[in-house]
């Protein structure tokens, strides 16, 4: 069996070599790549967009909360106008 000191010389020995390499820049430049799309394609984290789903989940319930208000309200407008005539 391999002596797991051995293991993790090589182990360093190969990262010090890739950190020399044109490997190294490559990732680099891949980075700087990859940022600059996705800063183009305004991206929101996924905080923010859990914020907005709540957001957008208690303004629903407003809604439903208002257009109820709102059927009460012209039903009883109705029933007085009905009312009214009779």
């Amino acid at each position: 069996m391999l002596n797991p000191k051995i293991l993790d010389e090589m182990s360093k020995k190969v990262s010090e070599v890739l950190a020399q390499s044109p490997a190294k820049d490559i990732e680099k430049n891949a980075r700087a790549l990859f940022a600059s799309l996705f800063a183009r394609l305004d991206l929101i984290t996924r905080e923010e967009f859990d914020v907005q789903q709540e957001v957008l989940k208690r303004t629903r319930e407003k809604l439903a909360e208002m257009e109820k208000r709102v059927a009460e309200l012209e039903e009883t407008l109705l029933r007085k106008k009905t009312n009214r005539q009779d």
